[in-house]
């Protein structure tokens, strides 16, 4: 006897590409935007919490407009350990801006994020897809003034 095979799903096709749908708006607008979010899911036919959802579980994912240089500051137990917080203060320091802000003039964007997958560097950071550590005070000093 053959075995009955089922053609998957519309909406199990349409999950498998969502998230490099996503990423393809993250890289051409610098955001995934609420109406993109909307017709992702309205074209995908699934619900706009979902896509929502996926699209906010990834941290290199972003729902509004980030800076130039997006500014990345690990903040697990490695790095942690390592003086984070020396670093995060350094990076607040020579920007102007906390941890979720973007400059006014939109050169540098500051988030905190699990991992960079850097830990051998730690404390590390990551300037759009640069990474960069051990870091100093002096060194993130001279990776931010390089950028303006």
């Amino acid at each position: 006897m053959k075995p009955i095979q089922q053609e998957p799903s519309r909406s199990g096709r349409e999950r498998e590409n969502l998230l490099g749908k996503l990423k393809e708006a993250q890289k051409k607008f610098g955001y995934v935007s609420r109406e993109f979010i909307a017709e992702t899911a309205r074209s995908h036919g699934l619900p706009i919490s979902e896509v929502y959802g996926v699209t906010t579980f990834y941290s290199f994912l972003s729902t509004r407009p980030l800076g130039k240089y997006v500014i990345r500051i690990c903040k697990s137990i490695p790095c942690y350990l390592k003086n984070a917080d020396m670093i995060i203060n350094s990076v607040a320091l020579e920007t102007g801006i906390r941890p979720g802000q973007t400059t006014a003039d939109g050169k540098f964007s500051f988030e905190l994020t699990n991992c960079i997958g850097a830990c051998d560097l730690a404390p590390a950071m990551l300037v759009n897809h640069e990474v960069y550590g051990p870091l100093t005070p002096g060194k993130i000093a001279e990776i931010l003034k390089a950028c303006k």
